[in-house]
């Protein structure tokens, strides 16, 4: 089993939903990456996304894009990227990391050379935004190749006549999109994820995590009652400019915002049973 799959098992053991964490690599600056993924960590996150900067980040809202504008300033770059994850691992060998982004980082010299840069680092998973199943010659077979998960997005208007097409191909979990628009600006009533999530999870057996809008702990319990996971990203992303701003510690910042996320996702069938 890959660390994804051992991980989504290991939270099901549990009863509980797995917490995805989202931060933009080289946000303040490579240097300040590592500490803020142990944070991650040490806060409670199951799975880390890692941003992959990128000039023209459409389904991203205002957090993230100028999160990628002081990565890409602070000179990060894709094999700087990888070097932080190979770094990672020799901190953290079973907790999963899933580059997310978009296609021109990771096609421009080549799948072959971006699938087996991921492999090699520890990589598990990638997610790109951009290039839709219809066109996964682009990246998913070199990815499937080196045994690196290609995790698939579905939307609101993922119907059921398209949901075999975004599951062909698709491995690690399915990322429910719960809002049409971009990411950290409005959040899913919870009766819509609740229907969404009960629909995809009738075409597959995949885990299915939700994100786009996930910001408090409370918010993050109610989906992690229904789904498989629960994506916070945007108000991580937010927390760290804000810290870094003020002069304070990021790392720091970030571990507590994840820690009351954890704990909520954790207990939220357990408050659900009782």
């Amino acid at each position: 089993m890959s660390r994804l799959e051992t991980t989504f098992a290991r939270c099901a053991a549990e009863g509980r939903a797995a917490l995805v964490t989202f931060v933009t690599g080289g946000d303040p600056s490579p240097a300040a990456t590592p500490a803020i993924l142990d944070a991650l960590v040490a806060g409670g996150a199951d799975v880390i996304e890692l941003g992959m900067p990128f000039t023209d980040p459409m389904a991203d809202g205002p957090a993230i894009q100028l999160a990628d504008i002081r990565s890409l300033n602070a000179g990060t770059t894709t094999t700087s990227l990888f070097e932080i994850v190979r770094d990672f691992r020799t901190r953290h060998a079973d907790v999963p990391v899933v580059l997310m982004g978009y296609a021109n980082p990771m096609v421009r010299r080549g799948p072959q050379w971006f699938a087996e840069a991921c492999a090699e680092a520890g990589v598990d998973g990638v997610i790109c935004v951009d290039i839709p199943p219809e066109e996964d010659a682009a990246l998913g077979p070199a990815l499937r190749a080196v045994g690196v998960d290609l995790v698939r997005l579905a939307t609101p208007t993922t119907d059921a006549a398209r949901l075999p097409a975004v599951l062909d191909g698709c491995s690690g979990f399915l990322y429910y999109v719960s809002v049409a628009g971009i990411t950290g600006v409005q959040q899913a009533a919870q009766g819509s994820i609740e229907q969404a999530v009960a629909h995809l999870k009738a075409g597959t057996s995949l885990p299915v995590a939700v994100g786009f809008g996930v910001r408090t702990p409370d918010q993050a319990a109610k989906i992690a009652r229904v789904a498989d996971g629960v994506v916070v990203g945007s108000a991580i992303v937010e927390v760290v400019a804000a810290a870094v701003a003020a002069g304070h510690d990021p790392a720091e910042a970030v571990r507590a915002i994840v820690a009351p996320l954890s704990a909520a996702v954790r207990g939220a069938r357990q408050e659900q049973a009782a």
